[in-house]
């Protein structure tokens, strides 16, 4: 007997074979199995960096009271996480002096990347909790997804898929001297 084909029944009422839905990211094996053997790692913790360990975890800028980095796994080209140095899982729980650092920490952010990037718009909020989508739900931080006219094309539509054109390396190359000055913004 022959296996059943799995059919998916699209927004539109359509039809599709399921077999043509299955995409392949093994660079995501290194982030699963980071998580599933080590459950207490946080990807914002941590102390002095070298430039090579600073390049390799994307960060943009750091210094006592906030980080920037680039989102490993971007919604978008540019797509960076700013989260406070606090380990703390909602804006509530953040002294009154870290939620300001935080907050003009997010506003800098915003501004360096209009001048570098020139999006369009951006989408920045956060998801708090795991329930709301939060992979790191334990550690606050706000995502800003720079975002331009015609960059969801038919991909996501047509095939559940975004294409991002640009590397994350070419993006590092990019912010990296401009999120550098971030703290004379932040002073």
């Amino acid at each position: 007997m022959a296996p059943k084909k799995r059919v998916v029944r699209r927004r539109d009422a359509a039809r599709v074979s399921a077999a043509g839905l299955r995409l392949w990211a093994p660079w995501r094996y290194e982030y699963l199995r980071s998580v599933r053997s080590d459950r207490q790692a946080c990807i914002f913790c941590f102390g002095k960096l070298s430039e090579a360990e600073r390049r390799a975890r994307l960060v943009l800028f750091d210094n006592r009271d906030v980080l920037v980095m680039l989102n490993k796994y971007p919604y978008n080209n540019g797509h960076v996480m700013v989260a406070p140095r606090s380990h703390v899982a909602s804006p509530e729980l953040l002294a009154r002096a870290d939620r300001a650092a935080f907050g003009d920490a997010v506003a800098a952010s915003i501004k360096a990347m209009r001048a570098s990037l020139h999006p369009a718009a951006f989408n920045v909020g956060a998801n708090l909790g795991l329930a709301a989508g939060a992979g790191f739900a334990e550690h606050l931080h706000w995502h800003i997804v720079p975002r331009w006219a015609g960059d969801n094309n038919f991909m996501p539509v047509l095939a559940s898929t975004r294409v991002l054109s640009q590397s994350l390396e070419d993006g590092y190359e990019q912010l990296r001297p401009i999120f550098k000055n971030l703290g004379a913004e932040l002073s």
